[in-house]
């Protein structure tokens, strides 16, 4: 069987605009679990080619709108040369720019992989096993444009309220001490003081953004210990744990991004279970990796208000894995 078709494969209307359905906002304990792995799933709660995207609709788009206050546009990609050495054995992208006519300059870009700098998880971009991807699916997938493609995301858009959890700040009120390059844990729990500490209210349809540190204690590295990173990745991140899945589903985000590479901690534990399976084939989640958050993370400090209009346009890739983030945040 190749998917569930118990399931609409589309709650979209002819407009191509997502609709709210308070079904989406079922609660992680409630949802249906694929006894196989013992994980809960959303196959049959949101749209198939849009994950948890559904949960931006007009109406969480139109609200988000008021967290642009002061007009203040922050970039939150990293040039796409960064990381330096690329990560996970990618190859370093080739940008060359050349003459096509005497009067013409043009550029072009090769051994580029969409997911080595700021960047979009796909549908498309983990399975759970031979359970398939999101909603099920087990088939081959068409050439071009399909089930779970990346044009998805861009024809939809990803557009709401964002909100930043300040790992780093919330570890320095504590007066605990955080290295984001070590491998360390960052529970659910931790997430939940954090959005107390914040005076945080989750709103469906939010983009949750996870400032680890991870980009700034990158950058602060000699080019020895880049190359190092680049053999053996060690990432303080989220715990690839049922109650951080369950803390990210029950906020009723429409994506969760952060400024490291993985979004969990990594090395992970099996023990405890990957994230990624968790989020992306099981419960449908739009994920992105390697977001600059320092400077959105400066001005967020010196007013205290952690929220901010946050509006990505991913590459229209048909039948893409992933896409360059292409995410700003307007204040």
């Amino acid at each position: 069987m190749s998917k569930d078709t118990s399931r609409p494969e589309s709650t979209r209307s002819p407009s191509g605009d997502a609709r709210v359905n308070p079904a989406t906002l079922v609660a992680f304990d409630d949802l249906p679990v694929l006894e196989a792995l013992g994980l809960q799933h959303a196959w049959t709660v949101l749209d198939r080619d849009l994950g948890t995207l559904q949960k931006c609709s007009e109406q969480t788009v139109q609200a988000a709108l008021s967290s642009a206050r002061s007009g203040t546009v922050v970039n939150l990609n990293l040039p796409i040369t960064e990381p330096d050495p690329p990560l996970f054995g990618r190859s370093p992208v080739e940008h060359e720019i050349f003459y096509p006519d005497r009067n013409t300059l043009d550029d072009r870009l090769d051994a580029f992989y969409p997911q080595s700098s700021s960047q979009w998880d796909g549908l498309r971009h983990v399975r759970a096993r031979e359970h398939g991807f999101f909603g099920g699916w087990t088939d081959a997938f068409p050439a071009g444009g399909g089930p779970l493609g990346m044009e998805h995301y861009a024809e939809h858009g990803i557009v709401g309220r964002g909100l930043l959890l300040d790992v780093v700040a919330h570890r320095a009120r504590q007066g605990r001490d955080y290295d984001p390059l070590s491998g360390e844990t960052i529970h659910a729990d931790e997430l939940r003081e954090i959005v107390a500490a914040q005076q945080i209210d989750l709103r469906p349809g939010d983009v949750l953004c996870v400032r680890t540190g991870w980009i700034e204690a990158y950058r602060a590295l000699e080019v020895e210990a880049r190359l190092a990173i680049a053999e053996t990745i060690r990432v303080s991140g989220l715990a690839g744990s049922e109650d951080v899945a369950r803390f990210l589903w029950d906020s009723h985000a429409a994506a969760v991004a952060a400024d490291n590479p993985t979004v969990e901690v990594a090395p992970g534990d099996a023990a405890v279970g990957s994230l990624h399976r968790r989020l992306i084939p099981m419960l449908g989640f739009a994920v992105s990796e390697l977001l600059d958050l320092e400077r959105l993370a400066g001005l967020c400090a010196a007013d205290g208000r952690w929220d901010f209009l946050f509006v990505a346009v991913p590459l229209n890739i048909p039948g893409g894995i992933s896409s360059p983030a292409n995410a700003v945040a307007i204040r």
